[in-house]
C-alpha cells in the first residue's frame, strides 16, 4: 500500500498547492479528469476565449454605429474550437507531465474515494490501488447539476462541461437557467448565429446581481434572445437533433441542443467523506474551518467542494495559497477572508460586482447612499457610443465607507478593481474620489464620478 506525505485530490487548483517548497516530501497527486481541472479545460478560459471572440463578432456587426461600414461573414466555429482547444490541451498535458517528471510527485489518473481515515482508494484503467498518507488536501471541485426531468428523459444534452467542444453551433440553442454561466454562453452561441432560447424559473436572468443590474441585463437580453421568465422544465422529448422542451405552463420550445446551466454541485458525493470522518453541511460542501481545516485530523479541503466562500477561480486560488502555507508552516498559520471578493460576467454587456446589492443592503438595515454614473456622462462613453452603461455605488451614509459596487458595461471587469482596492484598505468614497488622479478621458471616470456622487451625500465630515 503506497504511503505518502501529503496527497492532493484534485488537478485543478489543488495542483497549485504543491510547488518547489513541497520538495522535499513525497507528494501524491489524484485526479480523474485532465490537469487544470474545470478552469483551464472547461470553465473560466475557454469560455473567455469564445467571449473573445463574439466580442468581436458583435464589434463588427454593431460597427455602423461608429460610421464603419463592416460586414460580418462567418464565425468559423470549427477554427476557432482549435484555437482554443488546441492550446488548453496542450496546456493541460504539460501540465501533467510537467508534475510525473519532478521525481518527488507521484501522478495518479483516476476516481480517489475515501475508505478511512486518510485512506483512499484509488480507481484506474489499471486496476485499484490502495493509498495513505499523513496528510491531504481535498479539492475534487464540482460538477454541473441536471435537473430530473431532463437528465431522465434518455436525450442528449449538454453542460458546460461539453458544449464549448461541439463541432458546430447549433442552428437553435434551449438554455436552461438563467445565472452567469447560462449568460456568458447564450451570448457565445447567439453570436457565432444561433438562435438562442433561454429558461429561467426566476423573474429575471443574473437574479444575484443587484437588482437594478439584473433589471437592465433581462431587457436587454430579451432585445435579443427568447426569454422564458419564471418558468419551469417539466419534460424532455423528441430526438437527437429535434429536441421539445416542454415548460410548466403548458409551453414548448424546440431546439437542436438544449444546454443545462442550472448550476453546479460539489463533488463529495463521489468521495465517500463520511468514511474519512469529513463533515458537510447540507448541500454536500465540505464544511471548513478558517484555516481550511475539516472536521478529519490532517485533512484540508478548496474550492468548489467546501463551503468556504463563493465557487469563483480567484477564491478558490487564493485557498490554495493558504492551504499551502499551513501545510508547511502549521506553528503560524494563516486565515481566509471572505470580505472583499469581487466577481464578474462576462456576458453582453459585461458585469461586475464586489460587496452588498442594494436588496442586500436593505435586508440588514444597513443606511446606504447610492452613487451613479452612465457611461453616456463621461468623454469616453461618449467615444463609445455605449448608451447603456453605467457605475453604481453603495456607501454607507455615516461613516462614508464603500459597501458594495457594481459595474455594467464594457470593461466592467477592470473598471471594478479600484473599487475592490477601496473596499479592502477600508477607504472612503470621498478618499478615494478626490485623492487619486484619475486620467482624463479615460472610462475610469464613470468610477470617479459614481464615488463623487455617492461621497456628496454622505455624513462623514470630509
Amino acid at each position: 500500500m503506497p504511503h505518502h506525505d501529503l496527497v492532493v485530490i484534485g488537478a485543478g487548483t489543488g495542483n497549485a498547492v504543491v510547488d518547489d517548497r513541497f520538495s522535499h516530501l513525497d507528494v501524491a497527486i489524484i485526479s480523474e479528469g485532465p490537469f487544470g481541472g474545470t478552469c483551464l479545460n472547461a470553465g473560466c478560459i475557454p469560455s473567455k476565449m469564445l467571449v473573445a471572440t463574439a466580442d468581436i463578432a458583435d464589434t463588427v456587426r454593431d460597427s455602423d454605429r461608429h460610421n464603419v461600414r463592416a460586414r460580418l461573414e462567418e464565425v468559423s466555429w470549427p477554427a476557432v474550437r482549435e484555437r482554443v482547444f488546441g492550446r488548453l490541451d496542450a496546456q493541460a498535458a504539460e501540465g501533467e507531465s510537467g508534475r510525473r517528471s519532478t521525481g518527488w510527485v507521484t501522478v495518479y489518473r483516476g476516481r480517489a474515494r475515501f475508505v478511512g481515515e486518510r485512506e483512499l482508494l484509488v480507481s484506474t484503467d489499471s486496476g485499484d490501488e490502495h493509498v495513505t498518507a499523513d496528510r491531504i488536501v481535498v479539492a475534487a471541485g464540482g460538477r454541473p447539476a441536471v435537473p430530473p426531468p431532463i437528465a431522465d428523459a434518455g436525450l442528449p444534452y449538454e453542460t458546460s462541461d461539453t458544449v464549448m467542444r461541439l463541432s458546430e453551433p447549433p442552428s437553435r440553442l434551449a438554455v436552461v437557467g438563467g445565472g452567469y454561466i447560462a449568460a456568458e454562453l447564450a451570448h457565445v452561441f447567439h453570436s457565432a448565429g444561433t438562435e438562442v432560447t433561454v429558461i429561467e424559473q426566476s423573474d429575471g436572468l443574473l437574479a444575484q446581481q443587484d437588482e437594478e443590474v439584473a433589471e437592465a441585463f433581462t431587457g436587454i437580453a430579451a432585445d435579443q434572445w427568447d426569454v422564458r421568465l419564471g418558468r419551469e422544465v417539466t419534460g424532455l422529448s423528441g430526438t437527437p437533433g429535434d429536441l421539445t422542451l416542454r415548460l410548466d405552463d403548458g409551453t414548448t420550445v424546440r431546439a437542436d441542443t438544449v444546454l443545462v446551466a442550472v448550476g453546479r454541485r460539489p463533488n463529495t458525493d463521489t468521495l465517500d467523506v463520511e468514511r474519512a470522518g469529513i463533515a458537510c453541511d447540507d448541500h454536500g460542501l465540505i464544511e471548513v474551518d478558517a484555516q481550511l481545516r475539516t472536521s478529519a485530523e490532517g485533512v484540508w479541503a478548496l474550492g468548489d467542494v467546501c463551503d468556504g466562500g463563493p465557487p469563483l477561480k480567484h477564491v478558490a486560488n487564493r485557498q490554495a495559497a493558504v492551504v499551502a502555507h499551513n501545510l508547511l508552516h502549521p506553528g503560524r498559520p494563516r486565515e481566509m477572508s471572505y470580505a472583499v471578493v469581487p466577481s464578474a460576467v462576462f456576458a453582453h454587456p459585461q458585469i461586475a460586482q464586489v460587496g452588498l446589492t442594494a436588496q442586500e443592503a436593505r435586508e440588514r438595515s444597513i443606511d446606504v447612499v447610492t452613487g451613479r454614473r452612465r457611461y453616456q456622462d463621461v468623454a469616453f462613453g461618449w467615444a463609445l457610443e455605449d448608451t447603456e452603461g453605467f457605475c453604481k455605488v453603495l456607501v454607507d451614509r455615516a461613516s462614508g465607507q464603500l459597501v458594495g459596487a457594481h459595474v455594467f458595461g464594457p470593461q466592467a471587469a477592470t473598471l471594478i478593481q479600484p473599487l475592490v482596492l477601496a473596499m479592502s484598505f477600508g477607504l472612503t468614497a470621498r478618499e478615494v474620489a478626490e485623492r487619486p488622479m484619475w486620467i482624463h478621458p479615460a472610462l475610469t471616470e464613470v468610477v470617479e464620478n459614481a464615488l463623487r456622487d455617492a461621497a456628496g451625500q454622505t455624513d462623514d465630515g470630509s
